[in-house]
């Protein structure tokens, strides 16, 4: 087997065993309040006022990119949001019950 082989061959296993695990980033609470709080539009004005590209929010709001230290602190930055209460907004999807929203 090339060497070629063996890393898509870890890679695969790699992405299986991520979709296996429960998620514990819900990134949607946190996108909609940034856009809800800054009276944004959509996806696409958010990327805009964080000076981020489009691909970003998106894989975020996929769950296939997880929200980093930076754009943690942008997103703080152009919010004035307190980075704990972003860090929260993600934490309050997985602890309520079906159904009820926050706020």
């Amino acid at each position: 087997m090339s060497v070629r082989q063996k890393k898509q061959e870890l890679l695969e296993a790699m992405h299986r065993a991520r979709a296996a695990e429960p998620s514990s980033f819900v990134p949607n609470p946190l996108l909609d309040t940034l856009i809800t709080r800054m009276q944004l539009k959509n996806d696409a004005e958010l990327c805009r006022v964080l000076e981020v590209q489009p691909p970003i929010i998106s894989k975020i709001r996929h769950r296939k990119l997880n929200v980093g230290a930076t754009i943690l602190l942008r997103m703080h930055e152009k919010s004035n949001i307190p980075i704990r209460e972003l860090k929260e907004l993600t934490a309050e999807a997985r602890e309520q019950p079906a159904g009820r929203t926050t706020h």
